[in-house]
């Protein structure tokens, strides 16, 4: 191992710096379970991995657009590679709950109503904000962040700032790519709608189709985080049929019908739709 020069812990000291590091003793203190269901300690600790996930994500997403915003495009793309790593990584996650039926997942939701309080995974609030740095704007989304001032003050904060996406077009336009001037100040609250310009902006892009071009490089890096996005929420939708089936949900909407339209929420559109305009 590297010295690092450190001084060893003291005598006293009840911890390693391992356990010190990844906070170990508190880790293993945040699965409090609220069934007898045997199949919770893997359902909770997936959960919680998904937490872990999102809140990474985010900081990526913070992170390129940093590097966006200073016309550092091949070092942003650096970072979108990381996100699709994590992306994947975080999909494979669902393996570990593939095993879980209705007869052992009833019980948890049952436990978790009776000691918490109705519950929904809309009330994710660091999954909400990589989504809306996505790009998936969602303003009446924020109403289930009401019970937590703080987080819909964040949330609300973050819906009205630019997405990945926004500071890519401003990206674009900055290299003197004909973005119309509406996309380079708009309502970054209000839902995306994709422009024929923009997307003959990709299809240009990919017409020239230069392996060199960091701007090819990151349209293809765009592509692989929305299926990647895709995969996760379609996961999620087969998870549902699965566990819980066809039941009230999401304060009394149908599960599945309401992820069902979720689907179609597929971030970066024109870098999708430019693809039939290449001939």
């Amino acid at each position: 191992m590297i010295d690092t020069g450190m001084k060893s812990p003291t005598e006293g000291d009840s911890h390693t710096p391992y356990s010190r590091y990844v906070q170990t003793e508190v880790l293993h203190t945040l699965q409090e379970l609220v069934s007898d269901s045997p199949a919770e300690p893997a359902f909770l600790a997936n959960v919680q991995i998904s937490e872990i996930y999102w809140a990474l994500i985010t900081r990526e997403l913070l992170t390129a657009q940093t590097e966006l915003r200073s016309d550092r495009i091949a070092a942003t793309n650096r970072v979108l590679r990381r996100i699709v790593s994590h992306m994947e990584a975080f999909n494979a996650n669902w393996r570990s709950l593939s095993w879980l039926t209705p007869a052992e997942l009833m019980p948890i939701l049952k436990g978790l109503s009776a000691r918490h309080g109705k519950d929904t995974a809309l009330q994710g609030w660091a999954f909400r904000e990589m989504v809306f740095l996505l790009g998936v704007k969602d303003r009446p989304s924020l109403e289930h962040f009401e019970p937590q001032p703080h987080r819909f003050r964040q949330l609300s904060e973050r819906l009205s700032s630019p997405s990945l996406y926004d500071d890519i077009l401003a990206a674009l336009a900055r290299d003197g790519k004909p973005i119309p001037p509406q996309y380079l100040t708009p309502d970054y609250a209000a839902v995306y709608v994709s422009n024929k310009e923009i997307e003959g902006v990709w299809a240009e892009i990919y017409r020239v189709d230069d392996p060199a071009d960091h701007w090819r490089t990151l349209a293809e890096l765009l592509a692989d985080i929305a299926v990647e996005f895709t995969n996760w929420k379609y996961l999620h939708l087969m998870a549902t049929r699965r566990t819980f089936g066809s039941r009230p949900a999401y304060h009394g909407v149908d599960a599945i019908q309401w992820l069902l339209p979720t689907m179609n929420e597929i971030p970066f559109p024109e870098v999708w739709s430019a693809r039939g305009l290449v001939v």
